[in-house]
């Protein structure tokens, strides 16, 4: 993806000495954020003959693998058309050391230069400490730019010659876990290290470093990989909260969230993880009880922390399991519209036996068939519906997955479309009608008692959504996944496709023109 640009930052263990005034916008917003905290998203919900998704994975081998998938109807008979999917490689090749645990994606360049195509920043985090860093072209490569690449294992590839690597960071000291780019100006990461450090995009300065308590040693439990005398430690996730001025984190061997103000770059508080709540999410007397993930929704009203095989959901106060009880691996909160009806939030859930799940978690209302004697502290919501599984031949874990917007000539409506990648090396794309999601709430499926050890409910399985529409073999055991829709090429009054500059420029030229910072941040 270009020549190599060395970025290693020595500013790692600076720190906020100064207390800013409550009313001081915080570290990590600019002016690209509105006062809401909304950002701008990649890629454009024109309309589209052929929408085209840009999907990255990371993976086990230690490879980072960028492909698009280009959507078009095709007649299937005389009255009836069908959604297919072509896939494309960009780029694949070892990007580290060792296994690649996260990625990021930044919000697209904003410039007025029709000349100079939109790009958005990549960032891979992996077990080698190091985190890499490239430019990605957000408009697919047109016609006649670059000629497909011949492949011997017969599938078409065809490289953007407007991706660039950029350089890498490395200003942890252990593993990376997380990452996530709240604005175009700012990259939030956290480490192993019990550290969450806010860098600065324009010259990769590290402005902040927060530094979470490593926990206190209960024991040895069994699968321990802390070496002998530590104690395990760590952020597993974070996310910040709409407005920028919040951030939430859940760590290693804590039974705790921890609060962040992202004004002052301090500790905010501490929510404990009461032992009824633990025993209802199924971490039993021998589980760690850390949370593993968590998000907010758009609005920043209601988060949820993700554990081991269940989650809790904040507003209302209620628990997210999956039936049959599996394994969690990845959550997210997604918006759908029906026509005629306000704007609705559901949750969306990755198991370890290849669904996805989604649940609503308003209008709860507690488990009428749970015995009195073992009543759950927390009302159960029931699946509004799933998809994947054995009905649609997917059993392999799905590690992650994204959930985007579009529309195409043909189609009439705004669909979603779910890319998910699983740890068997495939990658799914589905397509689902926000009519399939309009439903009442299902009786509470597969409500367990707090003494259930099997996962086994006599209540009928979660009725299957969406259609399956497109599978690609990696060939690599995926760990983690991002996905965005590709800008429709700009094209000037006559109608001609206005072909972009290849060359960034230089590395200086390139970022002061895509960031902008605050001069409280500076």
């Amino acid at each position: 993806m270009g020549k190599r640009k060395r970025v290693k930052n020595e500013h790692c263990t600076s720190s906020l000495d100064k207390q800013e005034d409550p009313e001081a916008v915080s570290l990590i917003a600019d002016e690209s954020t509105d006062m809401n905290g909304k950002r701008p998203r990649l890629g454009s919900k024109d309309n589209n003959s052929k929408p085209t998704i840009q999907i990255i994975t990371g993976s086990y081998e230690k490879i980072l693998h960028g492909l698009t998938a280009t959507l078009s109807l095709q007649p299937e008979s005389q009255s009836r058309e069908v959604l297919e999917v072509d896939f494309a490689d960009n780029f694949l090749f070892n990007a580290h050391g060792s296994a690649i645990r996260c990625l990021a994606i930044s919000p697209p360049s904003l410039s007025e230069d029709a000349s100079r195509s939109q790009k958005a920043i990549l960032a891979s985090g992996s077990s080698d400490q190091i985190i890499n860093l490239y430019h990605l072209s957000t408009s697919p490569p047109q016609n006649g730019e670059v000629p497909s690449m011949p492949s011997l294992a017969g599938k078409r590839t065809t490289e953007n010659p407007r991706n660039r690597e950029l350089g890498s960071l490395q200003h942890h000291n252990s593993s990376i876990n997380a990452l996530y780019f709240p604005t175009r100006s700012k990259l939030l990461s956290a480490a192993e290290d019990n550290t969450i450090a806010i860098t600065r995009t324009r010259d990769w300065t590290v402005l902040s470093t927060i530094k979470a308590p490593i926990p206190k040693a209960q024991g040895r439990p069994s699968g321990d990989t802390a070496p002998y005398g530590g104690t395990p430690a760590g952020v597993n996730d974070f996310a910040v909260h709409p407005s920028m001025k919040l951030m939430v984190s859940v760590g290693k061997g804590e039974k705790c969230m921890r609060l962040w103000n992202l004004v002052t770059g301090k500790k905010a508080g501490v929510l404990n993880f009461e032992r009824d709540l633990l025993r209802d999410v199924g971490e039993g007397r021998w589980g760690s009880g850390e949370g593993r993930k968590v998000d907010w929704n758009s609005l920043g009203e209601e988060f949820v922390v993700g554990f081991e095989k269940g989650a809790v959901d904040s507003k209302p106060r209620c628990r997210i399991l999956p039936s049959p009880m599996t394994k969690i691996h990845q959550l997210r909160y997604f918006e759908f519209l029906t026509k005629g009806e306000p704007t609705t939030e559901l949750l969306a859930v990755s198991t370890e036996d290849g669904r996805i799940v989604f649940f609503s978690t308003k209008n709860e209302e507690a488990d009428a068939n749970t015995e009195s004697a073992s009543k759950p502290y927390l009302s159960t919501p029931g699946a509004v519906g799933q998809l994947g599984g054995k009905a649609d031949a997917t059993t392999s874990r799905i590690k992650d997955f994204e959930i985007l917007k579009f529309t195409a000539t043909g189609v009439p409506d705004e669909r979603v479309l779910i890319v998910a990648g699983s740890s068997d090396g495939s990658i799914r794309l589905w397509t689902l009608d926000d009519a399939q999601l309009k439903t009442e709430r299902q009786p509470s499926i597969g409500v367990l008692s707090a003494n259930s050890v099997d996962g086994k409910s006599d209540v009928p399985q979660t009725r299957q959504v969406g259609k399956l529409i497109g599978t690609y073999e990696t060939g690599n055991r995926i760990t983690c996944l991002k996905a965005f829709l590709m800008s429709s090429p700009l094209m000037d009054r006559e109608g001609t496709i206005i072909r972009p500059n290849d060359d960034f420029g230089d590395s200086k030229r390139d970022v002061n023109t895509t960031s902008q910072l605050d001069s409280t941040n500076s």
